[in-house]
């Protein structure tokens, strides 16, 4: 379900001043059950925030939150109730909608939109601790949707998502999803579309997988590149639908690898069952790899036209 409205709620849904944990669990039990709504005592995600403590569930009852919120608890799961919550237009600590500090986390059912700050990376999540996951979650009209920077044993997972008219190089670029130097970036049966000047998926981690995505410009896309590995690493593609749309801004390449030099280890590129259209006027290439390992190319299928693959590999 894509999300549209862009208005917000009234100042009545600011947080109380009362932080009141509901608990769901018996007497005793380690982590509790925080509601947040406008009928509930935490009125704002922010509110439960300030109160969550290591592997609390914090449910939020469907609405638009004009709220942000740092969270810093470890294994919490944040999720959004029957239709989900809209997470809009203010952003924490110049960073994001949600920044997240605390270690394993899980966020569902929710959505990020408007997401805007003053150096141009505003994101729907800001990711700074250790192993993300994020389910069936929409990221709709940030500056960058999911954003984080380098820690090399951190995971982050994503799971039937979706990235809409995210990104910007108003300043320096942003994009539908952008990791550093991370160990495992996956991106499984989610869809990106209409990104905005940058790159959909940007990945430094030491291995990326995206299995069963749908990465397309649209009519309406001017992303650059739909998938980048600026230093390497590895890549598995699998089972993907990628498009490069009649107003990209960068027409040579849909998939490059070392565009930014390679300087970590690439012992994997495999792109297997993937379909891939150009429909823009000039041709481009599908995988474009400047790195010294063999890329594989097994059962893809193209339409327009497209050289499948430049560098060292094979094509099957």
């Amino acid at each position: 379900m894509m999300y549209r409205h862009e208005s917000w709620l009234p100042h009545s849904w600011a947080p109380g001043l009362a932080i009141i944990a509901v608990f769901s669990l018996c007497p005793g039990a380690s982590a509790n059950t925080l509601l947040v709504g406008p009928d509930q005592p935490l009125k704002a995600p922010s509110a439960a925030a300030a109160a969550a403590k290591d592997g609390d569930v914090i449910e939020i009852e469907p609405g638009e939150y004009f709220d942000c919120a740092v969270w810093t608890g470890n294994q919490l799961t944040i999720v959004g109730r029957g239709a989900g919550a809209v997470i809009t237009d203010k952003t924490c600590e110049g960073k994001a909608l949600f920044v997240i500090r605390g270690n394993d986390i899980t966020v569902r059912n929710l959505t990020f939109t408007r997401a805007r700050v003053q150096d141009g990376n505003g994101a729907g999540i800001r990711e700074e601790g250790k192993n993300l996951t994020v389910e069936h979650s929409r990221f709709i009209n940030n500056q960058e949707g999911i954003l984080e920077g380098d820690s090399p044993q951190a995971t982050v997972k994503i799971v039937d998502s979706e990235f809409t008219r995210n990104g910007s190089c108003d300043q320096s670029c942003a994009h539908g999803i952008y990791v550093g130097h991370i160990a495992l970036l996956h991106i499984e049966h989610s869809k990106f579309t209409e990104t905005k000047q940058a790159h959909n998926v940007k990945s430094r981690a030491f291995r990326t997988e995206l299995i069963g995505d749908e990465i397309t410009d649209g009519d309406k896309g001017t992303s650059s590149y739909l998938v980048e590995l600026p230093n390497g690493g590895s890549l598995i593609m699998e089972n993907d639908v990628l498009e490069k749309g009649p107003n990209n801004e960068n027409h040579s390449a849909a998939i490059v690898i070392g565009t930014e030099g390679v300087t970590q280890p690439s012992p994997e590129l495999i792109f297997k069952n993937n379909k891939f259209s150009n429909d823009q006027g000039p041709p481009t290439i599908f995988v474009k790899n400047l790195t010294a390992t063999e890329a594989v190319l097994t059962g893809n299928t193209f339409k327009g036209p497209v050289t499948p693959l430049t560098g060292d590999g094979s094509v099957h």
